[in-house]
């Protein structure tokens, strides 16, 4: 598994990375959990991303893989309440809810916080960023970072007082590979990337009945990528790859509950970087039938 230097951070993570929103959304057991994620660092994952509204996907992953900490890099999240009675990016609820996921976690600190999609306008009024930098300082976490897309995102950078920044890049969402990652590179910040494979959207002949997979079904109808046009594991390796060839992307997570899928997804991988013409030809197509109004998705 190819590894990437994060940034000016101290990390050297793998290009393929473990999300996970799935394991705690669509009800994984601790079974199946603890079978994916040993398999996968077994194979050279040491990147595993979650948050503190993903369900119980933090204590899945305390439990199962907690023995094993010196082998991964641990990101998650805080912002939303999420069973505490404050609102959303609330100071106190930041310290309440980074606490509470190191216990989850069943670890003394993680390697990322990342702030979980605060508006612009939250950011200015900087007591949000001062509570992670506060975590930082106590050791609770080793970096700070920023999760979200679009203006708030280029925001986010712009402070500088970022060592991460969480954003979707894909085939179907390319905003910030022009509005942040340019930025985020020039500050040496870490890039980890989400949704890389646009949630297979593709596959779907008819819009999907997931309100999460329709977005970005609809852009790839006028898309209409020629190297997508097989929706076979082949082009989702396509897509994959074309998320770490953009410049400034270090990591991809890619979520599952599935135990083998992981395997799968490394494996597309060994085909190497994407060509140039390929990469070129989805950029291009993307500049000539993007709408105005197709920013970021969360």
């Amino acid at each position: 598994m190819e590894k990437r230097a994060y940034g000016k951070t101290d990390m050297q993570v793998s290009v393929l990375g473990f999300g996970g929103a799935e394991i705690g959304f669509e009800g994984a057991t601790p079974a199946q959990v603890e079978k994916l994620l040993n398999d996968a660092l077994d194979s050279g994952l040491n990147v595993i991303d979650t948050a503190e509204c993903y369900a119980n996907s933090e204590e899945l992953i305390g439990q199962t893989v907690a023995s094993r900490r010196d082998d991964y890099f641990l990101f998650t999240k805080c912002g939303h309440a999420s069973g505490f009675d404050l609102p959303n990016w609330d100071p106190k609820l930041l310290e309440l809810s980074i606490d509470r996921s190191l216990r989850r976690l069943r670890t003394d600190y993680v390697d990322v916080i990342h702030l979980h999609t605060c508006s612009e306008e939250t950011l200015r009024r900087g007591e949000a960023i001062e509570v992670l930098q506060r975590a930082k300082e106590k050791g609770k976490t080793r970096y700070i970072g920023y999760s979200g897309d679009h203006t708030d995102a280029l925001y986010a950078v712009r402070t500088g007082a970022f060592d991460s920044l969480m954003t979707s890049v894909n085939v179907a969402d390319q905003e910030a590979i022009e509005l942040t990652l340019p930025e985020a590179a020039a500050r040496g910040m870490g890039v980890i990337v989400k949704r890389p494979i646009a949630n297979f959207a593709w596959r779907y002949d008819a819009k999907p009945d997931n309100a999460y997979h329709q977005d970005y079904w609809q852009r790839l109808q006028k898309l209409d990528y020629e190297a997508l046009r097989s929706k076979d594991e082949r082009s989702v390796g396509t897509a994959l790859r074309f998320a770490l060839a953009v410049p400034g992307v270090h990591t991809a997570i890619v979520g599952t509950k599935n135990p083998k899928r992981w395997r799968t997804n490394s494996a597309l991988l060994d085909e190497g970087p994407l060509p140039e013409e390929t990469y070129r030809s989805i950029r291009e197509r993307w500049k000539e039938a993007a709408e105005p109004d197709w920013i970021g998705l969360e």
